[in-house]
């Protein structure tokens, strides 16, 4: 295999916790999970992309079972991130049912993202315990 065609390799085929979307898939994959989803819509050829991948593998070992990861790459699948509106990449969106709970745009430290997590499941944690209440 020449080193173009492994660049663009799915994150999941070579054994990655984040899962490769596609605009099939999105709606059962991010809409209809249970779980908060995040979303990482990027290219092959976008430098902070490729930055930001190796962040997003650790975040998904960290968060596992509490935070499903996953990847769109928007040259390949162009129906959902125009739908949304994504006009830059990296673009990190976590989203909740239907509905996108946080973003970021750009490169961004672990930390934030981090920050973006917790705050997702603290509310997540809060509001099942107001439903059991």
């Amino acid at each position: 295999m020449n080193s173009s065609s492994r660049d663009t390799q799915s994150p999941a085929a070579s054994g990655s916790p984040v899962i490769a979307l596609t605009d099939d898939t999105f709606e059962a994959e991010v809409l209809q999970s249970t779980l908060p989803v995040f979303v990482d819509f990027w290219a092959p050829w976008c430098g902070p992309c490729r930055m930001v991948a190796p962040m997003v593998e650790e975040l998904a070992r960290e968060y596992a079972g509490r935070i499903k990861f996953t990847k769109l790459d928007t040259d390949k699948n162009p129906g959902v991130s125009s739908a949304l509106g994504i006009q830059s990449i990296p673009t990190l969106v976590l989203f909740q049912g239907n509905q996108a709970l946080d973003y970021r745009i750009g490169a961004v430290p672990k930390d934030d993202l981090r920050r973006m997590f917790d705050a997702a499941l603290a509310k997540g944690a809060a509001a099942a315990t107001d439903d059991q209440a």
